[in-house]
């Protein structure tokens, strides 16, 4: 047994967010990642974050287009709080020594992205932000926390609707059992259930695979993004372009040099993202080649010195101005049910980042509320831990019977996700995948708990990917309206 006070199942902005904030603080952190530190979406993210800094912006503009962008289901007051106290956060946060880009005159520089009104996302290093955010915050972290690399978190420990810790295993085959009065879930989201993603190849769902195992409860899992640009070569997508270069001046064309965004919506190419994903998927599927040409975009390699590398590397050459591209899996509005503090309902049990659910993005998330989200919603989660004592049960483990049998490889459970849940659903399918999924089910009743001694990493990869997909199929057969980023046909 390793005892701790907060432990940190994840290591993108949202939990090193939480990590940096109690550093203030001298409390004791162990942060458990899967892979290495840096392995996370948060390191990829090219886009920037959302704030009402400029002096023709407010929060209630950036609280009245994230509303808009969610259809107006998000959580009201979950909103008003992100957009308000993003601007205190970071400031705060360029106090500690983050360097966002600037302007001729030396002021913060403001992009645009989807379904913005006016500019209101700054960046750090064109297109690398959350990078740079990533490596701030790690700077801010002290020798109150150890992180610890490539160890998988396996299941949560939870008895009597409290949390007591996780058990894990590392690369070496070692399984361990940790004891904290804090746990908090930080996994990222779902990407890598899609054959083409932005999202890391460690981003399986395991997060809510595990707190639909402990008995949390989740929100709104049919809701996922596709973004509309991932640079896209004969079916493989290599990386994300993204939306700031259509802020910049780019527009989605097809082979025939149509621009296909022209009298779809009255943002054209900058309209929300499941509108520009789903325009982009009706053109791909018929079979057209869709670019994103950036002829308009002045000092493209300066401004996107990421896109251009990810070109370059896949023998794309950007001065040629066109960018083959199609849409692929890139963000979960849903997750683990929680409120801006991260709390859920699980006592010791926290979530914070792209695996919670805080209501904040309703059916469509606004471009770079995610980094906002991770950031601001981070510091309250660490505030509340500062100001709420919690002591964890000691409690045994009990060991599971079940174990899996034969397993889909990560490239079928891929496929059959794209097909029945993807950007477009078909009604009279969903019970399909749902029985697809439930055949797997160790009991044959539900996905529960597994054996740990006799089941791999990889097989809870696997297993962690069917529940989930199980999850999401199941919301989005329950949901019966298109809205957002469900759309779903006869």
């Amino acid at each position: 047994m390793i005892k701790t006070d907060i432990l940190i199942i994840g290591s993108g902005i949202g939990a090193l967010s939480v990590a940096s904030e109690l550093c203030k603080f001298h409390r004791k952190v162990t942060v458990i990642t899967k892979a290495l530190t840096k392995s996370c979406n948060s390191s990829l993210a090219q886009g920037g974050i959302s704030v009402a800094l400029s002096d023709e912006d407010s929060y209630t503009l950036h609280y009245e287009d994230t509303m808009t962008a969610g259809c107006n289901i998000n959580d009201p007051d979950a909103v008003l709080k992100l957009v308000s106290t993003a601007p205190e956060v970071i400031r705060e946060f360029i106090n500690t020594g983050m360097v966002f880009d600037k302007d001729e005159n030396g002021n913060l520089a403001f992009g645009r992205e989807g379904a913005h009104r006016l500019n209101r996302i700054i960046h750090a290093g064109g297109d690398r932000t959350g990078l740079r955010v990533v490596e701030q915050l790690l700077r801010n972290i002290t020798t109150d926390v150890t992180i610890i690399q490539n160890e998988m978190a396996l299941d949560l420990r939870v008895k009597n609707g409290k949390c007591s810790g996780v058990i894990t295993r590392n690369s070496e085959g070692e399984i361990h059992c940790y004891h904290a009065n804090y746990t908090i879930l930080a996994t990222g989201g779902i990407g890598q259930l899609y054959p083409s993603t932005s999202n890391d190849i460690t981003i399986t769902g395991d997060g809510i695979s595990m707190a639909y195992r402990a008995g949390c409860r989740l929100k709104n899992l049919e809701f996922i993004q596709f973004h509309p640009t991932m640079l896209t070569i004969d079916g493989k997508a290599y990386g994300l372009v993204s939306e700031a270069v259509r802020g910049a001046g780019g527009i989605l064309v097809n082979d025939k040099g149509e621009k296909i965004m022209e009298g779809v919506h009255p943002q054209k190419d900058l309209a929300p993202r499941d509108v520009v994903a789903r325009e982009v998927y009706a053109h791909y599927l018929k079979g057209e080649k869709i670019y994103l040409d950036i002829s308009n975009v002045k000092d493209f390699r300066k401004k996107f010195p990421t896109v251009t590398e990810i070109c370059e590397e896949h023998g794309v050459d950007p001065d040629n101005r066109l960018l083959p591209v199609a849409p692929g899996a890139h963000f979960h509005m849903g997750g683990v049910e929680a409120t801006p503090e991260g709390i859920t309902n699980i006592e010791g049990l926290f979530a914070v980042g792209e695996v919670a659910c805080t209501g904040v993005h309703g059916a469509n998330r606004l471009a770079s509320n995610s980094l906002l989200e991770g950031i601001v919603f981070g510091k309250l989660t660490a505030d509340y831990i500062v100001n709420h004592r919690i002591t964890a049960e000691e409690i045994a483990d009990e060991p599971s019977p079940y174990t899996v049998g034969k397993l889909p490889d990560k490239a079928e459970i891929q496929i059959q996700m794209m097909e029945f849940v993807g950007i477009v659903r078909h009604s009279g399918k969903m019970q399909e995948i749902i029985d697809w999924f439930e055949q797997y089910m160790p009991d044959h009743k539900d996905f529960v708990r597994l054996n740990i001694d006799k089941t791999s990493n990889n097989q809870y990869e696997i297993y962690n990917m069917l529940t989930t997909g199980w999850l999401i199929a199941k919301a989005a057969a329950d949901r019966h309206n298109s809205i957002g980023a469900h759309y779903i046909v006869e």
